[in-house]
């Protein structure tokens, strides 16, 4: 018995002692594939391990430019921006940020996955292949032109202006009448995107159809990967189509689904600034619905001429901003220990 412990001990041994050298032949044997990993580690590098250190300018107090010389201020500005003169835009922002995300997880995630389930029952190759073609191309075009396209479309009547046609569509419905202070009934005049009824709908809409095709592509792939036996011993047992999408097609994309799941949730805080400041640029009634965090930010940073310029804001920006991280890595957190706990599919 000793000696069987003796010589497991001396076998682990000698994996311990040649590790490093299985190491550089593996490494020798695949170089090419790991010399195609430097531009991603440089990436990774430049752009998000070494910004790391710009979060310390929200917990310190300075405006020499130096960060260096920056002295150490504790909670000072979360707490400004969580309860003192900056909490109103904060919060605003961050609201805006929460419910413009949810209602694009619970419009736009669902799509694509109804998607790539009609492109799977196209069985004529050509014509699911060009069809698949016209839903990928929105993604590729700038979102610089497709907000100029949007703007025309929601165009006002102001300065003479001819306006768009969906302003003059919604008009016909009645829906840019409102009551004046007066009292009297009035008519909007600018665009449609600078009122919070209308900016949130087609954000959402014009993002779906950017977005849906190309994200289908995923959900396509895992219905290709079902076994097509599984669907030939449902129709055996008499599984009409939408039997068979419930009981093949959903199980078999389980894992996926949940893995995406997972990504979007990851996700639901971040919400770039160059399409939202596209649309509605600097004007401020559209902020009340349009403004999120990562405007605000931008804002704070001193590029865009706002009214929140200088040292102070920048650093209030930069604690927004993380903020803003933090919520979403709980929420990444939160999520895939739920699924980790209720399946057998998690991200982590």
């Amino acid at each position: 018995m000793q000696k069987t412990v003796e010589t497991n001990q001396d076998v682990v041994d000698l994996v311990e002692k040649n590790k490093w050298k299985r190491l550089g032949v593996t490494l020798a044997k695949d170089w090419r594939l790991y010399v195609l990993l430097i531009p991603m580690l440089v990436f990774l590098i430049c752009f998000k391990y070494i910004p790391v250190a710009g979060i310390l300018t929200g917990f310190k107090w300075g405006d020499d430019g130096t960060t260096s010389n920056y002295l150490w201020n504790g909670l000072y500005w979360f707490n400004r921006i969580f309860f003192g003169a900056e909490s109103s835009i904060f919060w605003r922002s961050f609201r805006n940020t929460f419910v413009n995300s949810m209602y694009g997880l619970i419009v736009g995630f669902p799509i694509p996955i109804i998607l790539a389930l009609l492109f799977s029952e196209i069985k004529v190759l050509w014509y699911r292949s060009i069809v698949q073609v016209c839903a990928y191309l929105p993604h590729f075009v700038s979102v610089t032109v497709v907000t100029t396209i949007i703007k025309l479309w929601c165009e006002g009547v102001e300065g003479g202006a001819a306006g768009g046609w969906l302003y003059h569509m919604v008009e016909a419905m009645g829906m840019l009448e409102y009551t004046t202070s007066s009292g009297a009934t009035s008519t909007y005049v600018d665009s449609i995107l600078f009122h919070g009824k209308f900016f949130r709908p087609i954000y959402q809409i014009s993002g779906v159809w950017e977005g849906a095709g190309y994200g289908s592509i995923v959900y396509f792939a895992a219905i290709l990967a079902i076994s097509p036996t599984s669907y030939e011993a449902a129709r055996i047992d008499g599984a009409t189509k939408m039997q068979q999408i419930r009981y093949v097609t959903f199980p078999g994309m389980a894992p996926t689904l949940t893995i995406m799941l997972i990504m979007r949730i990851g996700h639901i805080l971040n919400i770039g600034y160059e399409k939202v400041l596209l649309l509605v640029g600097e004007k401020q009634s559209a902020w009340e619905t349009a403004d999120v965090v990562s405007t605000l930010v931008y804002r704070m940073s001193g590029r865009a001429g706002d009214m929140y310029t200088g040292a102070v804001y920048s650093q209030i920006g930069i604690v927004a901003d993380l903020f803003n991280s933090i919520i979403a890595m709980f929420l990444v957190l939160g999520a895939n220990a739920i699924s980790r706990r209720v399946s057998s599919t998690s991200l982590f």
